[in-house]
């Protein structure tokens, strides 16, 4: 035979193949492929299309020669693949055998290895013999309310104090020009004009909004602060600064009535019409981390009840992915204080843990997917890629072409689709009994379960950060996303977020 293909070790979930391309095969490809495109070619001193084979082998010879290698590899090792009905966990790697030169100059076999790691096999559980409880909590009438205040207090106006209580009060507005400078020198991003700044809403760094607390319209006030040690600007952590702020308008909030005029103002017919829509965000809030908790009862469920061999180059880059944020946050010293006493072997021998559960975990929902013909259709993916485009403003074209046309974009797209699709049919199939609980209840973070990831029992549930490794799509969506941008202040790095 021509390619000759022998399993050389199958340990596990290895595979080792061995694989030879006789010359003469390859030999075969490249003169057809010059057959192909001589009637193509126009070189000098011949006729379109009647340059001798001879002549095309000898100018181009060697690059034809590699473009037939590189398909025959392609080809050998899906036909090795397939021939043995595996399925891959991992991209294969190739191993030459074979002194390259000599094959592209036609003197030797092409020979080379396939080594990769297979889908390990199982039979996952039942999702119709799963029971799962999931919690739920409803809104009170006082919940309600207090969010009407709070978007009254958000949507406040301000009018322009006069008379004796025209100074500055904490939470009044004033409208200052400022010039902040360091060591006599004006900074970048110090300096403003007309800024609306409400005191006591911690826009501006601790002690800038207090020493205009007194102050009246036309007054010229010098603010001494110093910069936080965690600032956001290298240039300007733990540095004293001196701001010369000039009042323009001291301003007054003015009573927001909720009322059917306020409802208006926000889009709304009348103040029911908004008082249904708050309760609905707030349900649906409810509704997201039910969901979450529901999920997370079902992927403990899922763990505990499968135990199959791992890919290791799975686990490996799974690991990888974790560790890189790991090593991240304790640079930054983000660490929580549970691991930033340990050494960085536990630290290594937990997170692996995560990895291998995630790794399984993923595994166990792909093999439902597959059983029951799960797909994401190109409806579901184009619209979330507009989805995510949207969050880029104006290079949201942009951002939705590369979305749309990135293969590995797709798959990062693809991918939570698809575990969100698979995990809906594990709902419909289970049984998912509703347990009632408190607000509280409902929203504390959960620890992972003992055992999370190894034979040996944990020595403790783990807490915030290594929730969120394991389950870090969920753990990203639920957090709460950024307001509005607001004008920058010069004197804080980010804006104050809102509630959701």
């Amino acid at each position: 035979m021509s390619i000759q293909i022998v399993e050389k070790s199958g340990e596990g979930l290895s595979r080792v193949f061995g694989v030879t391309v006789s010359v003469k095969e390859l030999s075969q490809r490249a003169d057809a492929r010059i057959a192909e495109i001589s009637p193509q070619l126009q070189l000098k001193g011949f006729r379109p299309g009647k340059v001798p084979p001879a002549h095309v082998r000898r100018i181009y010879g060697k690059s034809i020669m590699g473009e037939v290698i590189e398909q025959t590899l392609s080809e050998s090792t899906q036909k090795a693949i397939d021939d043995a009905h595996l399925r891959p966990a991992t991209q294969p790697d190739l191993k030459m055998q074979s002194d390259m030169a000599k094959v592209l100059a036609g003197q030797q076999d092409l020979s080379y290895e396939i080594q990769l790691e297979v889908m390990p096999e199982f039979t996952p559980i039942d999702p119709a013999k799963l029971t799962l409880s999931r919690p739920v909590y409803s809104p009170t009438d006082a919940e309600v309310d207090e969010a009407l205040s709070d978007l009254a207090a958000q949507n406040r106006t301000y009018e322009s104090k006069t008379g004796k209580s025209a100074k500055a009060a904490d939470g009044d507005m004033v409208v200052i020009d400022f010039l902040g400078r360091t060591d006599g020198v004006a900074f970048e991003g110090g300096a403003a004009e007309d800024a609306q700044l409400v005191l006591g809403s911690g826009q501006f760094i601790p002690g800038f909004e207090d020493q205009l607390i007194g102050a009246k319209s036309g007054d010229d006030v010098t603010v001494k602060v110093t910069f936080p040690e965690d600032y956001g600007s290298e240039a300007l952590k733990g540095k004293a600064a001196e701001f010369e702020v000039k009042v323009k308008d001291v301003r007054a909030a003015a009573k927001t009535e909720l009322d059917d005029e306020f409802a208006k103002t926000l889009g709304l017919e009348s103040m029911e019409a908004l008082k249904d829509a708050v309760r609905v965000q707030i349900q649906q809030r409810y509704a997201n981390q039910s969901r979450f908790k529901l999920k997370r009862a079902l992927l403990d469920v899922l763990d505990a009840e499968h135990s199959f061999p791992l890919p290791p180059r799975m686990v490996e880059a799974e690991f990888g992915v974790i560790w890189n944020q790991v090593e991240g946050d304790r640079k930054q010293g983000n660490l929580p204080p549970e691991d930033a006493a340990k050494t960085e072997d536990e630290l290594k021998s937990e997170y692996r843990q995560i990895a291998e559960r995630r790794v399984r975990l993923g595994l166990v929902l792909a093999e439902l997917g597959r059983a029951h013909n799960v797909q994401v259709t190109d409806q579901e993916l184009t619209e979330a890629a507009r989805q995510e485009a949207m969050r880029y403003g104006a290079q949201a074209q942009e951002v939705f072409d590369y979305l749309r046309k990135t293969p590995q974009a797709q798959a990062q797209l693809r991918a939570p689709l698809y575990e969100d699709k698979v995990v809906d049919l594990i709902f419909g199939l289970a049984k998912v009994e509703d347990k009632a609980v408190s607000k509280d209840e409902l929203m504390a973070d959960d620890e992972l379960p003992e055992n999370y990831g190894g034979d040996k029992p944990a020595a403790k549930p783990k807490k915030a950060a290594k929730a969120k490794a394991e389950a870090k799509p969920e753990a990203e969506a639920s957090t709460s996303e950024p307001s509005a941008a607001k004008p920058k202040a010069p004197a804080k790095p980010k804006a104050k977020k809102a509630d959701a």
